[in-house]
């Protein structure tokens, strides 16, 4: 092949996928904006909801895990049938049928309402993470998708960045209007964006290259190609046994596991460790836990561009993963001095959200096809059970010691342990 060919071929390359990216990318960073805007509120409605309806710190753990029980259970099926109807009308579906259930939240009133609505919201929002993942696989290769995969998960900072001020201001300022508590208002202004967003799926994603409109035909022959030379790469399951013996996915189920179970000791406690520092005032605290998000925004962008460049999975993934547990342990210890607590929830939520990223090269790398649907989920669905056992143990050790520095140094130790578990997956295969 000629110079010349080389340039153009190199130029159509950087064409197709930088329209790509910016047609995709910030329509799935709102979409999963949505997503963790209405998982973040509940750790604002917590300051109120809880004294008015006398829930203990158990029951708040409890239900605010139940979620990802319901989440479990349908993450699979949900990631299989999205595979075969289309990303456009599954999408759409669980950002509509997620936004109705988290406004009906307003009118809880008893322990067990707020548990069969958690449970309800898990298998209302099944599928979307893991399928917004592998509708990322639809585009973009390998090579290019650590950039792609954090772009999209920057939507979780920026939920908690946007998502604390504005559960505190609206808690602040429409508590009492029409007999309403702050909190309630709260859950029904903050769920409308995920129900228009929602409409929007349909007619904004496309299912696949060969529906793309912003690409001329050069552009997406070779998208194709090169999703097809990638795909050779993967690894496909002939059977259902198969899939369940591999044990790679337990791996990297393990791995995420006790990512997640640092993800959600931040997303479901940053306003009450922020508290803990002694800010009282919702708005403040808002403001307060914006700063740990913006940080990890940083982060994120530095570590997915150096992962691409160098081609290098784990110790990208290693790294964050200890700089979060340490962060973690430092803002426990750090209780009653709240500039240094919010400095090491900064480290904590860089090194922790970086990792959440990160971790998804891994078996976006490793997995093709139908295996790629059920595995991402698989993955996806069975670490996301950490989703349940953070906010619970965490909640159920406030309760048994008046302190919840002892539940983040047990996140501490998690984290570490899936730090060493990464280096059981051999560099070889996904150095690339």
């Amino acid at each position: 092949m000629t110079t010349l060919s080389l340039e153009a071929v190199s130029t159509v390359r950087s064409s197709a996928y930088r329209k790509t990216a910016w047609r995709l990318m910030p329509f799935l960073m709102l979409c999963y904006l949505c997503a963790y805007l209405d998982r973040v509120n509940v750790g604002f409605a917590k300051l109120q909801m809880m004294n008015d309806l006398a829930l203990s710190e158990t029951v708040y753990g409890l239900g605010a895990g139940v979620f990802f029980i319901g989440y479990f259970l349908c993450e699979v099926p949900s990631n299989i049938i999205l595979h075969k109807v289309g990303a456009r009308v599954w999408i759409a579906r669980i950002m509509i049928t997620w936004g109705i259930v988290s406004a009906l939240f307003a009118f809880v009133e008893t322990a067990w309402q707020f548990y069969a609505l958690r449970f309800l919201l898990g298998i209302a929002e099944a599928g979307l993470a893991p399928g917004l993942l592998l509708y990322l696989t639809y585009w973009f290769p390998s090579y290019r998708r650590a950039r792609m995969t954090v772009l999209w998960f920057i939507a979780i900072p920026l939920s908690g960045m946007v998502g604390g001020p504005l559960s505190g201001w609206i808690m602040n300022h429409f508590a009492g209007v029409h007999g309403w508590a702050g909190w309630q208002w709260m859950f029904v202004l903050e769920a409308v964006p995920t129900v228009i967003v929602g409409l929007l799926v349909l007619s904004y994603l496309k299912d696949g290259v060969h529906q793309a409109t912003w690409l001329n035909d050069e552009e997406k022959a070779l998208i194709t190609r090169e999703l097809a030379e990638d795909d050779q790469q993967k690894v496909t399951h002939a059977s259902v046994g198969e899939f369940i013996r591999d044990r790679r996915l337990w791996l990297l189920a393990a791995i995420y596991f006790c990512v997640v179970m640092g993800q959600y000791a931040i997303t479901f406690w940053l306003p009450t460790l922020v508290r803990n520092a002694g800010v009282s005032d919702p708005l403040h605290i808002g403001f307060l836990t914006s700063l740990p998000y913006l940080c990890a925004i940083a982060a994120m962008l530095l570590a997915g561009r150096s992962g691409d460049k160098h081609r290098e999975r784990r110790w990208h993934l290693i790294v964050p993963m200890i700089a979060g547990a340490i962060g973690l342990s430092l803002a426990a210890l750090m209780g009653g001095n709240p500039t240094l607590s919010i400095l090491s929830l900064c480290l904590a939520a860089s090194g922790i959200l970086s990792a959440t990223s990160l971790f998804w090269m891994l078996p976006t790398t490793l997995l093709g096809g139908v295996s790629a649907a059920a595995g991402i989920a698989a993955v996806n669905s069975f670490a996301n059970l950490a989703g349940f056992c953070s906010p619970y143990l965490i909640g159920w050790i406030t309760t048994l010691t008046g302190s919840s520095a002892i539940g983040m140094y047990l996140i501490t130790g998690v984290l570490f342990l899936g730090a060493s578990l990464v280096l059981r997956i051999p560099a070889a295969l996904v150095n690339r």
